[in-house]
């Protein structure tokens, strides 16, 4: 299933590679949040809610983050703000350590957002135009492979941080450790190259705000439109499992730390082979089959482990195909969406669609904490949520082309009328 990466180039080797850190050291520092939500809830007292609300914010920042990540990467160009956005979610992750209140969490979470939605809109569209198309698929699937193993490493640096020090002090020590992917962007800088097709584009009179519109350009809003409702039902499933799961396996399944770790570690070994294989039949039977596969069977998954009456034994073993399902669906968007749009308005179009779901999907979370109250229960509230984010998901993607093979300079042919505006 990896033997195709001793097929890439030099340049190809070494993208890779950097959009790989960058999406698991993002995807590590994302999740430190999820996992002290229990510890927040006491040492500072949170309400359920309010919780909810400061996995929101970052989320809704994301969206907005991300499409002005896009606009940048059109003018500037990938890498610059690859390394950029990687610097500012760093950073804004160990400023949450010293956070003292919900407002100070409020302000600092919204600000880390910006980044964390900029470096996959950055990073996405940089893979996709540099891997050739026989292996984009299979290339941007092993890069989304990154989310689930730097939730795993963020599950380690958990569980071991919380080991040593009182929770009081463990919880600040590890987003203090968040500053650590800021190092990588050393490695982008000195062996990370542009796109040949974005050095070859046309960049003349793009403003920001006539690059921001191309989104809504002839001939790209109709696909536009459905692809972030796409995103928005891929984006909502997961962020309706991810974000919760944790607090549900300790505050309902009544599960210790340490035992909370181990059902998340088959969750997240699940979820990285769902999404290698994932990228495997996205190239293979094409994307769109592969999303309704893994889309159906995540919701026949998440039926089981949110409203089944199942034992703790039983979750564990279903900790796995909910894993493989839920995070593999994501497998092959940024290819999908990629090869959606022309190089002019690509970064651009991708990080609103993308991102336009995350925003959406973000208000999950917080929608999940208010409901679980009126249901009496976190499970009924999870379910439900996921259910429907997939049936948006599925209906979006019966009116979307499939992609698979498509060559990048024919989608620039066919899409001359969604040029941007010249609006300084």
């Amino acid at each position: 299933m990896i033997l195709w990466m001793s097929e890439l180039d030099k340049k190809e080797k070494r993208t890779l590679s950097a959009c790989f850190g960058g999406w698991t050291l993002d995807a590590f520092d994302v999740n430190l949040y999820g996992l002290v939500i229990p510890t927040l809830l006491v040492a500072l007292h949170f309400s359920t809610a309010q919780a909810g609300v400061l996995a929101t914010v970052t989320l809704l920042m994301s969206a907005f983050g991300g499409w002005m990540a896009g606009v940048l990467a059109d003018r500037f160009g990938r890498v610059r703000i690859l390394q950029l956005t990687i610097i500012w979610f760093s950073f804004f992750t160990f400023l949450t350590g010293f956070a003292q209140d919900f407002t100070q969490f409020f302000i600092i979470r919204a600000l880390q957002g910006l980044g964390f939605g900029g470096e996959w809109a950055a990073g996405a569209v940089l893979m996709g135009e540099v891997i050739r198309s026989r292996y984009r698929g299979r290339a941007v699937a092993a890069v989304q492979s990154g989310w689930p193993v730097g939730w795993g490493l963020a599950i380690l640096a958990y569980a071991a941080v919380f080991s040593l020090l009182p929770q009081e002090v463990a919880w600040r020590v590890l987003f203090w450790i968040g500053l650590a992917p800021a190092l990588l962007v050393l490695y982008v800088r000195y062996f990370v190259d542009e796109p040949e097709i974005f050095d070859s584009a046309d960049k003349k009179s793009r403003g920001l705000v006539g690059q921001a519109l191309s989104v809504f350009a002839p001939g790209n809003a109709r696909t536009a439109i459905l692809a972030s409702l796409f995103s928005t039902g891929a984006m909502g499933s997961y962020y309706a499992v991810n974000i919760w799961l944790p607090t549900f396996l300790r505050t309902e399944r009544k599960l210790s730390v340490l035992s909370t770790s181990g059902y998340l570690t088959v969750v997240i070994v699940g979820g990285i082979l769902g999404v290698l294989a994932g990228g495997w039949f996205a190239d293979r039977i094409g994307r769109k089959p592969t999303f309704f596969i893994f889309a159906v069977g995540g919701g026949l998954v998440v039926f089981l482990y949110m409203l089944a009456p199942i034992t703790d034994g039983w979750m564990l073993v279903a900790g796995f195909p909910l894993g493989f399902f839920a995070n593999g669906v994501f497998a092959p968007i940024g290819s999908f969406l990629t090869e959606l749009f022309p190089t002019h308005t690509r970064a651009t179009s991708q990080g609103f669609c993308y991102n336009f779901g995350r925003a959406i999907g973000a208000l999950f979370p917080a929608l999940i904490g208010f409901l679980s109250v009126a249901l009496g229960g976190l499970g009924q509230a999870i379910g439900l949520f996921t259910l429907g984010a997939y049936g948006v998901l599925l209906a979006a993607l019966l009116f979307l082309p499939e992609t698979r093979g498509r060559n990048l300079e024919e989608t620039d042919k066919e899409n001359v009328s969604a040029r941007p505006m010249a609006i300084a």
